[in-house]
């Protein structure tokens, strides 16, 4: 429901279905709201027909942004369920942590524009695959396929492209498993498929990769400079990658010794 703060001269707004990043829209809707609150105050329009029909133009983006939210936590559910289940079956937890996000708009506008598309919510939940992302932190490298091949048998997803940049990494070095995904969600009187990223990634390739994003956008760097430090960020993604193969030789080897001892 939207009110009118006469004091303020505000758009007020039930956020309760609203999470994470998609505040930041409704941060500039607020903004783009007062003025437009002012330009009715001067060209004498009615309040109440104004909100009504802010509120028939904003409630469809709002919604667009909860059906996102509520597909994370479907994703998020799956992967928390999957983790109970391995502690149980493989004495002990292949997640390290959970992280979701969903893209601000602002960034969702200057992608449509980069991709030429058309400014609709249909154009942009039909081609923008990275609306809503969860990334999953996972201790060794099987265990980010393991989780993988676990999600990707469940009934209700629907796989939609997977890049496997663990196996072929990026040329900067970064190294990480995406799948784009679609799970259903239900709303109201229907049931939607939403798309959701999922990202899986080692402990190691995410320290890499949060540095990496960190160093590469820094401002006041000469590109040679830049260069250089690509050269090195590339290096220190195969030392980030030479740990990770190593631990899993370690955990290979204690459970290999594990089963002998059991078997006598």
């Amino acid at each position: 429901m939207l009110t009118f703060n006469k004091e303020y001269g505000i758009i007020v707004r039930n956020k309760g279905m609203m999470k994470m990043k998609e505040q930041q829209f409704l941060q500039t809707a607020d903004k783009v709201a007062k003025e437009l609150v002012e330009f009715t105050r001067q060209a004498d329009i009615n309040e109440e027909y104004f909100l009504d029909i802010i509120e028939e133009k904003i409630l469809p983006v709002e919604q667009f942004f909860a059906n996102y939210a509520c597909a994370i936590m479907e994703v998020e559910t799956k992967f928390k369920v999957l983790n109970e289940q391995f502690s149980l079956k493989y004495d002990g937890n292949p997640i390290e942590s959970i992280h979701s996000r969903i893209k601000d708009y602002d960034s969702i506008i200057r992608k449509i524009i980069r991709k030429n598309l058309p400014r609709t919510l249909e154009s942009i939940e039909e081609n923008i695959n990275d609306i809503a992302g969860v990334r999953v932190i996972c201790s060794f490298v099987d265990d980010i396929y393991r989780l993988a091949a676990c999600l990707l048998q469940q009934d209700d997803i629907t796989l939609i492209r997977k890049k496997d940049y663990i196996k072929n990494p990026k040329p900067s070095g970064y190294r990480s498993l995406h799948l784009i995904v679609q799970v259903p969600i239900f709303v109201e009187n229907e049931k939607r498929p939403v798309k959701v990223e999922v990202q899986l990634r080692t402990i190691a390739m995410d320290f890499w990769a949060s540095l990496e994003h960190k160093l590469r956008y820094k401002k006041n760097i000469s590109s040679e400079m830049m260069d250089k430090l690509s050269h090195e960020l590339t290096d220190c993604a195969e030392i980030s990658a030479s740990l990770d193969s190593r631990m899993q030789n370690v955990k290979n080897l204690i459970f290999s010794e594990n089963n002998k001892q059991n078997v006598q």
